[in-house]
């Protein structure tokens, strides 16, 4: 049994992801403790330095110091021997790259070759049991008593991940590389009928202006997404409403249902994670 499992390292000030370790297990939890390091990289300026996250079976350890150290282990390595290989990562990592090479890094994942030296670390860790570079599990067991690592709860963490997303909600919002999911085959068809409808009703402006800036939305990412939606999908409601003596029902129909097809799919088109998984 792997009693470490996962190991990531970012970059403090903005949560960058430097390098993590090769993952070839798909344990639903792992997944999920994955997840949330991604949650906890935004944020790493709003957590302590030394802090761990309970779970069913894995826990999550954090050790920072501009660069942070953070790692999936199970539930029954003891506390003094899972930061101790965060102490021992931290020295090989320091040794590879110096403080330079890391504030200069633009890019996520630009020290991948680094998973090396994590497997060599896990392995020693998970086979031998034990500490392998300078460190000894002494000086961390000592260490851990003088300052002990802050246990976050799971409310904790989705609390600190709100705050986080403001700003990282504000910094997609204005950020010119966000890209969306891919155009699916009911999107193109949304588009289609959209510029349909729009083309019927050239010489409305106010209705040409509607169809033309749902197509904006489903292509393109905005903030306040959903609410330009629903606030777009009402406008042309309320449109057809005062046209009703102008349109059959079946026209109605028509426009509302594109327009409606057309806000349903702008709510399902996701923003691409901007992070290349790199099977990590």
């Amino acid at each position: 049994m792997s009693l470490i499992l996962f190991a990531f390292v970012a970059r403090v000030r903005d949560g960058l992801p430097l390098s993590a370790s090769t993952d070839f297990e798909y344990n639903r939890e792992l997944q999920e403790k994955k997840r949330q390091l991604r949650t906890i990289s935004r944020a790493l300026a709003l957590f302590p330095e030394r802090a761990a996250v309970k779970g069913q079976e894995l826990n999550i350890l954090v050790s920072s110091e501009g660069v942070s150290y953070m790692s999936v282990c199970h539930w029954s390595i003891p506390a003094a021997m899972a930061f101790c290989f965060l102490e021992d990562l931290r020295w090989e990592f320091t040794a590879c790259y110096n403080a330079s090479v890391v504030s200069l890094a633009d890019r996520p994942y630009p020290f991948l070759e680094f998973d090396g030296a994590i497997q060599k670390l896990k392995q020693q860790y998970n086979r031998k049991g034990g500490p392998a570079l300078q460190v000894t599990l002494a000086e961390v067991q000592e260490d851990l008593r003088l300052r002990p690592p802050q246990i976050l709860t799971l409310e904790e963490l989705e609390l600190t991940n709100g705050s986080a997303n403001g700003h990282t909600e504000q910094q997609l919002a204005t950020s010119q590389s966000v890209k969306l999911e891919p155009v699916t085959a009911p999107g193109i068809l949304s588009l289609v009928l959209n510029i349909m409808c729009a083309s019927l009703n050239v010489i409305r402006g106010v209705h040409l202006i509607e169809y033309t800036f749902q197509c904006h939305l489903y292509i393109f990412h905005s903030r306040l997404k959903a609410a330009k939606s629903l606030g777009l999908l009402s406008a042309i409601v309320l449109c057809n409403v005062f046209l009703r003596e102008l349109r059959n029902a079946w026209q109605i129909a028509f426009h509302v249902g594109v327009a409606s097809l057309s806000t349903a799919l702008t709510f399902r088109r996701k923003v691409q994670d901007r992070s290349p998984d790199c099977r990590v």
